[in-house]
């Protein structure tokens, strides 16, 4: 068993800051904080290493990149043993942002990008239904997203 992390007050209110944008200059949180710039740079290090987080990333919006249409499609496998075959040929599809193996229904749940129903349309039927070991899909066409968070400290 590896130790277990501790996050103290100063460590949640340094991460609530970056969390909330990523691009929050240290020195306006080490002001807030009373701790040098130095200070936090070596919390962040501790907090990295011990592998709370992956550094960080910008995120694209998606609909100034043209894709509008954003699905969730259950896949029902053949099998359960085909399930590596199945994800390593959707890992070829980049529209397929998400994969998910489940409890339930579905062997696979995988979110995905799409420019509009079209071309959802196609991804469905050339691309995802047409991968040997998936026997059909169910699709979900996500109308809207009120919550976008990660979990909080």
């Amino acid at each position: 068993m590896g130790k277990e992390l501790h996050i103290d007050g100063i460590d949640k209110i340094i991460l609530r800051h970056l969390t909330e944008d990523a691009r929050t200059p240290i020195l306006k949180i080490s002001r807030e904080i009373g701790i040098s710039g130095a200070a936090i740079h070596q919390r962040l290090n501790k907090l990295e290493e011990s592998g709370l987080f992956d550094g960080s990333k910008f995120i694209l919006n998606n609909k100034t990149l043209g894709y509008n249409t954003l699905a969730f499609i259950g896949i029902y496998l053949n099998s359960s043993d085909q399930y590596k075959s199945v994800i390593r040929k959707l890992k070829e599809v980049p529209e397929v942002i998400e994969s998910h193996y489940t409890t339930g229904n579905y062997g696979i749940f995988i979110k995905v990008l799409s420019k509009d129903n079209e071309h959802l349309m196609e991804l469905l039927s050339k691309k995802i239904q047409a991968i040997e070991g998936v026997s059909r899909t169910e699709t979900f066409i996500s109308l809207d997203q009120e919550i976008h968070r990660q979990i909080q400290i």
